[in-house]
């Protein structure tokens, strides 16, 4: 095994200012989790979230920008990615068809990107071409309606875009309507269409954000931003129709400051999700039940900064990153096998706003 295969590359997009770095490289050392820096970073303009190719050749980010009336503005950047060398090389970028995507999704079989845009609340269906580049949109759809909750929730705001295990449908949170909208997923044309029902409902001003399949894809779980909670979902692979099961709040008792929910992750070992709380500044964690998926509350551990935007696991499952935009840092913690509860490491590295970290 060479050096390259036993220190895996770690990516990390920032929001660094116009014309500065914001997308970084490291390896990360399997033992220690200690990460060290590849080259210069590069500067693409709020990459505020990543996602890999497949055929881990190729890297795509948004570019979380907006017009002055948040209709458009927003890019979505394709790299080449030399998987030895770790070295990342533009290829182009398209309109991602909105304002300020803030997710982004490849399918299965790597010829559709999908990428989700908060601002508008629209989502873009771009082709993936043969050498990885983009070719303009295929589709974009828009979601109408508002929330209960004042400034948050005043139109839809698109957050993130899923789609199932079994590559049949797209699962789309959308904060700013409090629904999880499903789309049945043409992968031949390239094409979503509504789901029959198109969507389920959260509670009123939920503001559901992202969420993780569990339970071999028969369960869903979202975490939503605004009233810190997560909650569980049946979900029919064939007919993409999603029931509410289970609502469990992310933030221990008797904690009354303000708070917003953010990444949520699932353990490689399909036993543990962890989520994010901004404001709390903590992981909060839960046992999964392997068949219902149902939670059960674990802990709360400290972040080890301010306001953890992003947390992700290695795909070993020993190590969980925390990113975090207030503080400027991204985090390490070792997890514990038997109990599932991340320990620091107190290895750390300093970045402008750090808000996705994704392993190559």
């Amino acid at each position: 095994m060479n050096a390259s295969e036993e220190n895996p590359l770690v990516f990390v997009g920032t929001y660094g200012d116009a014309g500065r770095e914001s997308l970084f490289t490291f390896r990360m050392n399997p033992a220690t989790g200690a990460l060290v820096p590849i080259g210069e970073g590069l500067a693409v303009g709020k990459a505020s979230y990543l996602a890999l190719h497949p055929d881990g050749r190729h890297l795509y980010a948004v570019n979380e920008l907006a017009s002055p009336d948040k209709s458009q503005g927003g890019l979505v950047s394709a790299f080449a990615l030399d998987p030895v060398t770790g070295g990342l090389r533009p290829l182009n970028a398209q309109s991602s068809q909105g304002a300020h995507p803030c997710h982004l999704c490849v399918a299965p079989g790597g010829r559709l990107l999908l990428v989700a845009n908060y601002s508008s609340g629209t989502i873009g269906v771009l082709p993936v071409a043969s050498d990885g580049s983009l070719e303009p949109a295929r589709q974009a759809l828009r979601h109408e309606g508002r929330g209960p909750v004042p400034v948050r929730q005043t139109q839809a705001h698109v957050h993130s875009v899923a789609i199932d295990p079994a590559g049949r449908h797209v699962l789309v949170c959308d904060l700013g309507i409090d629904r999880v909208m499903v789309y049945r997923l043409d992968a031949a044309r390239g094409l979503l269409q509504p789901n029959d029902p198109p969507w389920v409902d959260t509670k009123p001003g939920a503001g559901p954000r992202h969420l993780v399949f569990v339970a071999g894809g028969r369960r869903v779980i979202v975490a939503n931003e605004l009233d810190s909670t997560v909650s569980v979902f049946g979900f029919e692979p064939a007919s993409g129709v999603l029931t509410a099961r289970q609502s469990v709040s992310t933030l221990p008792a008797g904690f009354t400051g303000a708070n917003t929910c953010a990444a949520i992750r699932l353990h490689p070992n399909g036993r543990y999700v962890y989520v994010t709380n901004r404001g709390h500044d903590s992981i909060a964690v839960f046992d999964v039940e392997p068949e219902t998926g149902a939670l059960t509350p674990r802990g709360h551990v400290a972040s080890g900064g301010r306001a953890p935007r992003d947390a992700t696991l290695d795909p070993s499952g020993a190590f969980l990153l925390v990113a975090h935009q207030g503080s400027n840092t991204v985090v390490v913690f070792r997890v514990d096998p038997v109990s599932g509860l991340p320990e620091p490491t107190g290895a750390s590295v300093t970045l402008p706003k750090p808000v996705c970290v994704l392993f190559g």
